[in-house]
């Protein structure tokens, strides 16, 4: 089945606060303080990184958000690495930097992601392929993952939820470069396109956002 647009509750988490995200995640008291499997088949060997820039420039639109779908969980757990133990597929290392709209990095900014495992199915009794992060002091990300599988429906894709201290929680999804689902995709949005090469060892993927904050 695809995944359910579930924009009301997109426009409901824009009022949460900064408490009530941190403990939807599973922060509490640290409120002060941000793909599975093998890439299967020659279309997602052939990912080639965009060609857009990656840097805040003035100027610069505000990511786009995008729906939620049926399979956030709240309570992940705090960490950069969401790959299970033993977990088979191609190594993807996320990283990029969060802006303000005037391109200053934001620090202790919250990234909470999910994805699909290698099969293309979400972990929906555990955390497996889920895990939040924050960002350093430079405004600065790095997730350790694996390349999703396809979800039926979807081209490939992660979830996240970003949210700067004490304002409103975007969220949004980030895809892959040269997939041919991402012309049938409704959902797909090519500003949302990471920058996705090869390596040995596996892939890298680069996305900058760029959120609602002066």
């Amino acid at each position: 089945m695809s995944e359910i647009p579930r924009t009301p509750e997109e426009e409901l988490e824009s009022g949460l606060s900064r408490k009530q995200f941190v403990t939807a995640v599973g922060l509490g008291a640290l409120a002060a303080p941000v793909v599975a499997g093998a890439a299967a088949g020659p279309a997602a060997a052939s990912l080639q990184g965009r060609t857009e820039p990656l840097a805040c420039t003035p100027g610069s639109s505000t990511t786009i958000a995008q729906t939620e779908g049926p399979y956030f969980k709240p309570n992940s757990p705090l960490r950069s690495n969401i790959v299970p133990a033993g977990a088979p597929g191609t190594k993807l290392t996320v990283s990029g930097r969060v802006y303000s709209r005037s391109c200053k990095p934001l620090a202790q900014v919250l990234l909470d992601f999910w994805q699909a495992d290698n099969a293309g199915t979400y972990d929906n009794t555990g955390f497996r392929f889920r895990g939040h992060l924050f960002t350093d002091a430079n405004g600065a990300f790095t997730l350790t993952t694996l390349v999703p599988g396809l979800y039926p429906g979807r081209t490939r894709h992660i979830h996240v939820k970003l949210q700067a201290p004490n304002r409103p929680i975007l969220t949004t999804q980030l895809y892959f470069p040269g997939e041919p689902r991402n012309n049938t995709d409704t959902i797909y949005d090519r500003r949302l396109l990471m920058n996705v090469q090869t390596v040995p060892g596996g892939r890298t993927a680069t996305y900058d956002f760029v959120l609602n904050v002066p």
